[in-house]
């Protein structure tokens, strides 16, 4: 019979295994323990997308904090526009959170807001349910005591997306192309992109990420190649965990691909 202990210890072994295939050299001993601390105590997932590793510090997701909130049994979760802080004509909202986590509890209130200046390029136009799930995020981590920031109340800035040309500088390859059904990897990417209304500012960090070089033009063919189908899997089967890890390269690595 599997102990709780036995179901722990299998999560941290898959949690640092995924953390070094994903992150590597950014893993140090302080961020390595930190993982085990938030594994032991919160039951997070890496693989699941519960926590993302940003500028060598760990950010919880809102799907991870929503999970714990379901493991927890939280008996609700109340959220009100605060209005006198809110503004529609400048895509300015602000909320309240209230979180219950048992029927005897009092609640634990967070305040989330977000505006065109505070959220990414990737989301103008859902300013309100940014502000929402800012809320609901502190919210639940100061009902469950949760130390670490979440990743949707970064502030990012406004992101002025590049030119799909500028993006898609790939290796060169074969005329014809080599993507699905004849496309060229360039077509194929900037589809992908436009399809799952993707920004290509972070699609072109995380590419260089997945590449393992500084610039996507580095990459060799067969590298590029890789990248853009998991992409294309990953946007076809869970677009908004394809969004969260996107986020992670949020003021950092962008600019520099």
């Amino acid at each position: 019979m599997t102990t709780y202990k036995q179901v722990q210890k299998h999560l941290i072994r898959e949690n640092l295994r995924f953390a070094r295939l994903r992150w590597g050299t950014a893993l140090n001993s302080l961020t390595t323990k930190t993982l085990e601390f938030y594994t032991r105590e919160f039951g997070f997932s890496v693989p699941r997308g519960d926590l993302l590793l940003l500028d060598r510090g760990w950010y919880v997701t809102h799907s991870g904090l929503i999970a714990l909130a379901k493991r927890k049994k939280c008996r609700g979760i109340q959220v009100d526009t605060v209005r006198n802080l809110s503004d529609k004509t400048k895509a300015r909202f602000t909320f309240r959170a209230m979180v219950f986590p048992s029927s005897t509890s009092v609640g634990f209130v967070g305040y989330g807001d977000a505006d065109p200046t505070n959220v990414s390029a990737l989301v103008h136009g859902s300013e309100l349910r940014v502000a929402e799930t800012r809320a609901v995020n502190r919210a639940l981590r100061k009902a469950y005591g949760i130390g670490l920031c979440s990743v949707e109340e970064l502030n990012s800035g406004v992101q002025k997306a590049q030119p799909l040309n500028e993006l898609t500088k790939l290796p060169p390859q074969p005329s014809g192309g080599s993507g699905p059904h004849g496309r060229s990897l360039r077509d194929h990417l900037c589809q992908i992109i436009r399809q799952h209304e993707l920004d290509p500012n972070l699609v072109k960090a995380y590419a260089a990420d997945f590449c393992g070089v500084k610039t996507l033009k580095d990459a060799n063919r067969e590298q590029v190649e890789t990248f853009v189908n998991e992409l294309s899997g990953w946007a076809e089967k869970d677009r908004n965990a394809l969004l969260c890890q996107l986020n992670s390269y949020l003021g950092g690595k962008e600019g520099a691909a």
